[in-house]
């Protein structure tokens, strides 16, 4: 069975930075696309960046310059750097990642404080 295991959530004050990584525990594979989503309190989950097996990346408009995505594809693992964060970042933030299904973390809090 698959688990990914996110990490690196925090309090933070704006301006400042974070770093989260995602790593799969369990047999898993040929994973086409690894991604970072979030979800704000009173709020519609969200895609904040992506990168697939190719290292193509997109990132949502209000991260954008902000914040950057990596991967490992040995280690089976996605980063998100996170930087000049604001108070509006605040969210429960979810790995996912793509084989021929989907699976998802449980997520890690980051709060930003003003």
């Amino acid at each position: 069975q698959v688990q990914l295991v996110e990490s690196g959530g925090g309090l933070v004050q704006a301006g400042g930075s974070l770093r989260l990584s995602c790593a799969a525990a369990g047999s898993i594979s040929s994973i086409n696309n690894m991604a970072w989503y979030r979800q704000a309190p009173g709020k519609q989950r969200e895609l904040v960046a992506s990168i697939n097996s190719g290292g193509s990346t997109l990132y949502a408009d209000s991260v954008k310059g902000r914040f950057t995505i990596s991967r490992d594809n040995a280690k089976n693992t996605v980063n998100l750097q996170m930087n000049s964060l604001k108070p509006e970042d605040t969210a429960v933030y979810y790995c996912k990642m793509t084989t021929l299904w989907p699976y998802w973390g449980k997520g890690t809090l980051v709060t930003v404080s003003s």
